[in-house]
């Protein structure tokens, strides 16, 4: 497994403090991110998963806890859009340079507009992919939310 990925190199580059996690990855995992709360020993409330869509056509990046589901309809309106709908896999790892499994919301070849769920805000420490399958990061949730220059909104359920 690399140590270094374009997220971490991103995050080290703006001085942001992390520390990089190392898990088992079940390919065979129905939901990676409960896998990877498990494989860590963590809840799975703080271990938030990157997930990419589309509101009204345009991508955004979505971050919200692992145990939890997007609420389009409120995706949508938080974004200030329309509609809202999951992006194609092939198109994820097209527009991110990362395989789905291991999309990170930080160092993505195109960065799209971004956002988290306030929940994440409760916690001291989020997890969050570090790029790759088998890789979270621990950061602050504020330190996540300023490097990617997030909105937060009641997105998921």
């Amino acid at each position: 497994m690399a140590k270094h990925t374009p997220a971490t190199q991103a995050l080290a580059k703006a001085g942001v403090a992390f520390t990089p996690m190392i898990y088992d990855y079940d390919p065979s995992a129905d939901r990676i991110g409960l896998a990877a709360a498990e494989a860590l020993g963590l809840d799975p409330e703080p271990v938030l998963k990157t997930l990419m869509t589309l509101v009204d056509g345009k991508p955004v990046c979505v971050v919200i806890p692992s145990d939890r589901e997007i609420q389009m309809k409120a995706l949508a309106a938080a974004m200030g859009g329309k509609s809202a709908e999951m992006m194609k896999p092939a198109d994820a790892e097209r527009i991110t340079g990362y395989h789905v499994g291991g999309i990170s919301p930080f160092g993505q070849r195109k960065a799209s507009p971004t956002i988290l769920e306030e929940d994440a805000l409760l916690y001291d420490t989020v997890y969050i992919n570090g790029g790759q399958r088998g890789m979270l990061l621990a950061l602050s949730p504020e330190a996540a939310q300023t490097f990617l220059q997030a909105r937060t909104g009641a997105i998921s359920a």
